[in-house]
């Protein structure tokens, strides 16, 4: 039976679509909580590891993917704000 709850913890993990930033970060907090609680079996504290790790990461790309859009806003000639395209290679640094 805990193989079963291994495996579908694994199955559903890898099926899950990306979530919302708000809505992933909870989940990550949540799973923390589980983890620093001492109360799960071996195999669920690695499956809830594993989620863990995969929800930073997905956070991580989000969060950079945010500051790279604040850096390239840039003011329009009328004053309002745009995004600049971004051209990588460009060192950015003026």
């Amino acid at each position: 039976m805990p193989n079963a709850a291994k495996s579908a913890g694994v199955h559903s993990a890898q099926k899950d679509p990306p979530l919302p930033f708000e809505e992933a970060l909870k989940k990550l907090e949540t799973i923390v909580e589980a983890m620093e609680s001492g109360d799960l079996a071996l195999e669920t504290l690695l499956a809830q590891y594993e989620e863990g790790t995969r929800l930073a990461r997905e956070c991580q790309e989000k969060l950079a993917a945010a500051e790279l859009k604040i850096q390239q806003l840039d003011s329009n000639s009328d004053g309002g704000l745009g995004l600049k395209p971004f051209s990588p290679g460009t060192g950015g640094g003026e």
